[in-house]
């Protein structure tokens, strides 16, 4: 299976669980404002498991709203925080802008949406942000340091992430995982999938640029670097040399080796078995 297809499997089962829970969720409300619903809801079912009027009865009602409430609180706050975030640092980005060399790079490379931004940064920076339209930002320094095919190869790298998402992808599968801690195969998608996007972006460029040795001598002008850049305050960034590094470099010097997607059985097991007592439900009731 090529990365591209591992990548949007890994993110579609995070995805499919979220979407039966926020669905059952949904229900769940609609029933309390608008009356008895025709559709099974999980939620429903397990306040119904216990006679109206007693203890049990209350306490089920109290830890189902309060689980939808903290789901609601997670995402809004998310949301929020993440919008604050990235109208700063975009805003940060403007003051640093090199518009020059911005304007060179966007007609060098035939960019007509204009979406590489060069920022004056004496640290090695080359990153993908933003949600919806996602900006590639490269420093002046960057720039300096790379011959022009490893700058064209960390472009095209870069460029993958913004054709995908992948920003996006991080955050959604992000408030996936907390949401739905109790399943830990969301938080294994999330992890996995960093690394998986990373090798999608570098078999883009490579396919490119005709051959791998632009981006690896790149990469390896990078690594040795620690991008300054504190993720909790960079909203939506995907940046070239991140922790995924040494799947990445493994996957250059061996193109035939497979890369193990981790998973630990019990994170199966245990996922699997919460996913089989919701369809057991579904199918009794």
């Amino acid at each position: 299976m090529a990365w591209k297809q591992k990548s949007t499997a890994v993110f579609g089962l995070a995805l499919f669980f979220a979407i039966i829970l926020f669905i059952q969720m949904g229900l769940y409300v609609l029933n309390i404002f608008n009356g008895p619903i025709e559709f099974f809801n999980i939620f429903i079912f397990c306040v119904s498991l216990f006679k109206p009027g007693t203890f049990g009865y209350y306490a089920i009602e109290v830890m189902v709203n309060t689980y939808i409430l903290y789901s609601v609180f997670i995402i809004s706050k998310k949301v929020i925080k993440q919008s604050v975030l990235l109208r700063s640092f975009r805003h940060k980005i403007q003051q640093r802008i090199n518009i020059h060399k911005t304007s060179e790079l966007n007609e060098t490379f035939s960019r007509r949406n204009n979406d590489i931004v060069v920022i004056h940064d004496k640290e090695l920076l080359a990153f993908t942000f933003g949600f919806w339209k996602p900006k590639i930002v490269l420093s002046t320094y960057l720039i300096h340091m790379l011959d022009s095919k490893e700058l064209e190869a960390v472009i095209y790298h870069e460029t993958s992430h913004q054709m995908y998402y992948d920003g996006l992808k991080f955050f959604v599968l992000q408030i996936i995982s907390e949401v739905m801690w109790y399943i830990p195969l969301t938080k294994w998608s999330y992890q996995n999938y960093r690394i998986l996007v990373e090798l999608v972006a570098d078999e883009f460029a490579i396919k490119r640029m005709g051959s791998e040795l632009g981006l690896g001598s790149a990469l390896l002008k990078l690594i040795k670097n620690q991008l300054k850049i504190n993720p909790s305050s960079a909203p939506a960034v995907v940046h070239f040399a991140d922790e995924t590094v040494d799947y990445r470099l493994q996957q250059l010097v061996n193109p035939q080796l497979t890369i193990p997607v981790k998973i630990q059985a019990w994170s199966v097991i245990f996922s699997l078995n919460i996913f089989v007592v919701i369809l057991f439900i579904l199918v009794i009731a």
